[in-house]
């Protein structure tokens, strides 16, 4: 018996991979990075990271946050409407097909298919697709409690994700000042996929699909689905230097999704206060991406041309530069004991003796710290650096 509910569920999982999002997603992922490579050779000759970074991590980095959330909603019970689960996926792939993701955020998605379900709801619309009907649902009596869970949960895991991955898979971008000059401004445009075991009421799915896992509890019927949520994120920073600003803005957001995530549950004893929870989730990560905008849309840039030392834009990976720990926004002023204030000076002042490169570096704070490679003579390249010029 055991064996046969196993082989049920791997089956009901395997469904996972006939979602047209899953796949929506890969391609915009892989399209992300290309059209990254393509700017980042057009300006710097070079990419700072590997083509299929955007693709590797669209599934992986949110891989074990979905395990969490999979346990997480099957053990306290949360039963996702069919109908809404749908019309979700509906809004999710307009979302992805845009590929502008300022407003990516899961949270958007969720509450505008809440919404759209209980409109339905309130006109009696219903419609016919993929042989199943589709009507609306008094969505504030039965399911508001559990999306505007997931919707809290969602909100944390992005935060997380934002806070780890943004400053490290920032993109440098060359633009031009209002004086003329270069700077640069660092670019996150990212997708990622978190496939959740949820809990879907009814025999509505085994209907048409018979192999699909069920089980009853008391007189109901339940099927298990494996869904994709995806996450989507875009933004600048430009005033900030992105360690800082990414950082900080992960923070806010996987705080707020604890905040929605302690209202929502509330919901168990007045429906209402979910609702309410999903509302300012939405209107409190519009407020975030507006007030981070509006920070780094003025003042000076972080990383621009300075008059003492060479500002360093990027480090690619797995290069002497990383090796020896060099930083965005840090400044070289010495290489070889010779000062250096643009890119010729530096490669120059390299050659004077590759073999035991010492650099002199300011930080981010203005200090001094010293750093040392082995470079093979006239492979100055080597270092790995993308500098402003």
């Amino acid at each position: 018996m055991v064996q046969e509910v196993i082989i049920e569920l791997v089956k009901g999982i395997g469904r996972f991979f006939l979602h047209p999002a899953v796949y929506i997603t890969l391609l915009f992922s892989v399209l992300i990075g290309y059209v990254r490579v393509k700017r980042e050779r057009r300006q710097f000759r070079t990419r700072l990271l590997w083509g299929w970074t955007e693709t590797k991590g669209f599934l992986l980095d949110g891989l074990v946050w979905a395990l969490i959330l999979s346990v997480i909603s099957i053990a306290i019970g949360l039963v996702i409407p069919n109908t809404w689960l749908w019309i979700y996926s509906a809004w999710l792939i307009i979302f992805v097909l845009l590929f502008t993701y300022q407003f990516g955020s899961a949270v958007y998605a969720i509450a505008l298919g809440a919404t759209t379900v209980y409109v339905m709801y309130l006109y009696n619309w219903s419609f016919d697709a993929f042989s199943w009907t589709f009507s609306g649902q008094d969505i504030l009596q039965a399911g508001i409690v559990p999306i505007a869970i997931i919707a809290g949960f969602l909100l944390i895991v992005e935060g997380v994700l934002i806070q780890k991955h943004g400053a490290t898979q920032a993109s440098p971008k060359l633009v031009t000042t209002a004086r003329g000059m270069e700077a640069i401004v660092y670019h996150v445009k990212r997708l990622w996929l978190l496939p959740i075991l949820l809990i879907a009421p009814g025999d509505v799915i085994p209907t048409y699909l018979p192999y699909w896992p069920q089980f009853s509890l008391g007189e109901n019927a339940f099927s298990l689905i494996l869904f994709p949520f995806v996450i989507g994120f875009q933004q600048k920073s430009r005033h900030s230097l992105p360690i800082h600003f990414f950082t900080g803005y992960g923070k806010m957001v996987w705080q707020l999704g604890i905040v929605i995530t302690i209202i929502a549950a509330i919901g168990y004893f007045e429906p209402l206060v979910s609702a309410i929870a999903l509302l300012v989730g939405v209107i409190a990560r519009i407020l975030i991406t507006i007030i981070k905008y509006q920070q780094e849309k003025t003042g000076n840039y972080a990383v621009s041309p300075q008059s003492n030392g060479v500002m360093i834009a990027g480090v690619l990976s797995d290069s002497p530069a990383e090796k020896m720990g060099l930083l965005i926004g840090e400044r070289i002023v010495k290489v070889n004991g010779q000062k250096v204030e643009n890119e010729q000076e530096l490669y120059e002042a390299v050659q004077i003796n590759a073999a035991h490169c010492r650099l002199e570096v300011l930080d981010s704070n203005g200090e001094l710290r010293l750093r040392q490679h082995i470079l093979f003579r006239h492979d100055h390249y080597r270092l790995g650096l993308i500098l402003v010029r």
